[in-house]
């Protein structure tokens, strides 16, 4: 029998949903750390996977060294020159306008007193900056360079209609079980406002894979975690509350963040790169366009929480480009010009091929002892001529490494073939009875 061709034998290639919509939509909330935005966007991801559940903690809760900030919520805010009454900064245009966690004001004052409470990005004047104070009280508001040096001199009215108070910070979570124990575990972060690949990639990209286990794989082999939390204190706080269970379970783990461009695919190691999740993500990124590989030295998102001493998850981080490594990051050019559907699938293409590599079985091995005769099954060259193996090199490669002492992963790595026509490889051989794949624990 010949084989069938590879992209019949994947189980599916694309998402078959529709992250780009999904992050259109939420892109107009103003999430922050806390607050109604939180609320609403959890309440929109419940309506594509119902599976994600909250949990909060009130403000004052300690979690680790850490303790839950006051909620924080806002209704308006702007700056209005009073002898014209134009308007600027104003956060009905766009809510990056506002310092997150701003200290509600209304009040007047001449220019100079206001200037220092106007934040920008001189490097890039022409663009409003994500300025944040979580931790101490400020009020201020942010704006293109270009537009705050052209401000008129005179009075000025400065109005931010926020709120904190005491309330409460939301983390989620969905668990998949599996006939195994043992975790993968997926995170991203749900904290920022209208930013497409900074915020909004990693949630979606979540969502798609979740749906991803549920629709093809409704008896898996492993268990699969999928965390949405504020970036850093969030983490902090869900592992506050699970960290026994997940130390337990999880055995390979990716920190999901601005995953929705196209110009690169990113690996932020974990702390001495060595997990199952560097691995696999390693072997997940062969043969694709523009890899770059970052130290844990250089992290920035919540592998810092996960990778930290005493919590030691064994997991890494996964961009497409790196976090403050593209020029639109943390401003309001971070849009739909950066984040596209094609970039949204290539990344799930690479997380899914991860999933694909657990599900069929971690550890393949050859049932038969000596080289497996493949051209009876129609997987060999019948005609023996010069460059007539050369299409069928991968096979005999995985072959010679499926001795189930390598995981998938090292296979791919050993024989420099992408993750996926390794997968495409194991199945064809599954399909024949040539092999069978363990995940055995302990060998995790």
């Amino acid at each position: 029998m010949v084989a069938r061709d590879a992209s019949v034998l994947r189980n599916m290639k694309m998402s078959d949903s529709n992250m780009l919509g999904w992050a259109k939509d939420l892109f107009p909330i103003a999430r922050s750390l806390t607050g109604n935005g939180v609320r609403q966007t959890f309440d929109y991801l419940k309506g594509i996977n119902p599976e994600v559940i909250t949990q909060s903690f009130e403000t004052g809760t300690h979690v680790f060294d850490w303790t839950i900030p006051r909620e924080w919520n806002i209704e308006d805010a702007y700056i209005e020159h009073v002898a014209t009454g134009v308007r600027y900064a104003e956060f009905k245009r766009n809510n990056l306008h506002i310092l997150g966690y701003s200290l509600p004001i209304d009040r007047h004052m001449d220019k100079a007193e206001l200037l220092p409470h106007i934040y920008t990005q001189e490097d890039q004047p022409d663009l409003i900056p994500y300025v944040t104070s979580y931790y101490k009280d400020r009020w201020g508001f942010c704006m293109a360079h270009d537009d705050k040096q052209t401000l008129p001199d005179g009075e000025y009215r400065a109005v931010v209609k926020s709120a904190l108070t005491d309330g409460e910070l939301i983390v989620g979570d969905a668990k998949v079980q599996g006939q195994r124990d043992d975790e993968i575990m997926f995170s991203s972060y749900i904290c920022h406002p209208s930013m497409a690949n900074n915020e909004l990639s990693g949630p979606v990209l979540s969502m798609a894979l979740l749906k991803y286990v549920k629709d093809h794989y409704p008896k898996p082999r492993c268990s699969y975690r999928f965390i949405l939390v504020p970036e850093t204190i969030g983490s902090i706080a869900y592992m506050s509350r699970h960290l026994p269970e997940m130390q337990d379970r999880v055995v390979c783990g990716f920190n999901l963040s601005c995953v929705g461009d196209e110009r690169a695919y990113s690996h932020v190691e974990s702390r001495y790169a060595n997990t199952l999740a560097d691995k696999a993500l390693c072997a997940a990124l062969i043969g694709l366009d523009n890899v770059r590989t970052y130290s844990f030295l250089q992290r920035g998102s919540d592998e810092r929480q996960y990778g930290a001493p005493g919590i030691d998850m064994p997991l890494c981080g996964f961009c497409r480009s790196k976090y403050g490594e593209y020029p639109e990051y943390h401003t309001d050019a971070d849009n739909f010009n950066v984040v596209t559907q094609a970039g949204l699938d290539g990344a799930f293409e690479v997380m899914r091929s991860v999933i694909d590599a657990f599900e069929i079985g971690l550890y393949p091995k050859v049932r038969i002892k000596g080289e497996p005769q493949l051209g009876k099954r129609g997987l060999y060259p019948t005609i023996s001529q010069k460059g007539s193996y050369s299409s069928i090199r991968t096979r005999m490669d995985f072959l010679a490494y499926a001795d189930g002492s390598n995981t998938l992963f090292d296979i791919a790595t050993l024989i420099g073939a992408p993750l996926s026509m390794v997968l495409d490889e194991a199945r064809i051989m599954l399909e024949h009875d040539l092999i069978s794949c363990d995940s055995n624990k302990n060998a995790l």
